[in-house]
């Protein structure tokens, strides 16, 4: 009797539902890639040199001599007050170095009062130990390496204890009139905002505005920028309808 040998039998659905399976998935990348294009936010127009200008002009007509707010009485206590300012409040700080200011305006007269004692008059404000340990530190290297001035170049001054690039800027623009821009939080709010200078960091924004900023604002600009992002441009619910630049603000999302 012959033998019958059987075939085997290929696994012909095991392979069909593997290819329907890659076959479905196929027609989902268009899709999936038209989705993604429709949701990328539009690239909104440059702003020109002309509008740049216009900008500065009306915070110039607004107020043509902007003031920082926190006071000092010279180079030193402006030193000290910017480098107390970090993570609190202008006003929290004036409350403090308004005494302070009274009985140690000079690297000597704050040497003498001593870190101890320093602690007394500024415990009010944030890392308060760390600030005065830095203000005393500031104060002895001020009178070893610059005859208890205060220096007139951004490397110096950053050389000194609790003194960033913001601070260095501050005191630069402030004390001696230089062309500088300083970056707080309302100052990079406003750039990325607005749009006129974005960045992802402070320096890049800083930078941005250099660059776009005419000269004959740059003296001013900071201020103007600083407090329209304090009083104006709020973090949380800018008042669009009284801003003096709303017709010119990128943001998408203003409310005029």
């Amino acid at each position: 009797m012959a033998k019958i040998i059987r075939k085997p039998t290929p696994r012909k659905v095991a392979v069909t539902k593997k290819a329907a399976k890659t076959a479905a998935a196929k027609p989902k990348a268009p899709a999936k890639l038209m989705k993604t294009k429709a949701l990328k936010p539009k690239s909104t127009k440059p702003w020109t040199p002309t509008e740049i200008h216009e900008v500065f002009s009306r915070f110039r007509k607004a107020n043509p001599e902007p003031r920082g707010e926190l006071e000092h009485v010279n180079p030193f206590t402006l030193l000290v007050a910017v480098v107390l300012s970090a993570q609190a409040t202008d006003a929290g700080v004036n409350k403090a170095t308004r005494a302070l200011f009274e009985v140690a305006d000079t690297p000597q007269k704050m040497l003498d009062l001593g870190e101890e004692r320093l602690r007394e008059y500024i415990k009010t404000i944030g890392l308060y130990r760390t600030k005065a340990r830095n203000v005393i530190g500031l104060s002895a290297k001020l009178l070893s390496e610059f005859g208890g001035e205060v220096p007139r170049t951004r490397a110096e001054i950053e050389s000194l204890p609790g003194a960033g690039r913001k601070t260095a800027n501050v005191v630069l623009n402030m004390a001696f009139g230089e062309h500088t821009m300083a970056v707080d939080t309302h100052v990079f709010r406003v750039g990325n905002r607005t749009e006129l200078a974005p960045g992802k960091t402070p320096l890049e924004v800083e930078l941005g505005l250099e660059k776009v900023i005419p000269s004959e604002f740059m003296l001013h600009a900071h201020h103007w920028l600083i407090l329209h992002g304090r009083y104006t441009c709020l973090a949380r619910k800018p008042r669009c309808e009284v801003c003096l630049i709303n017709d010119l603000c990128r943001w998408p999302e203003k409310t005029v």
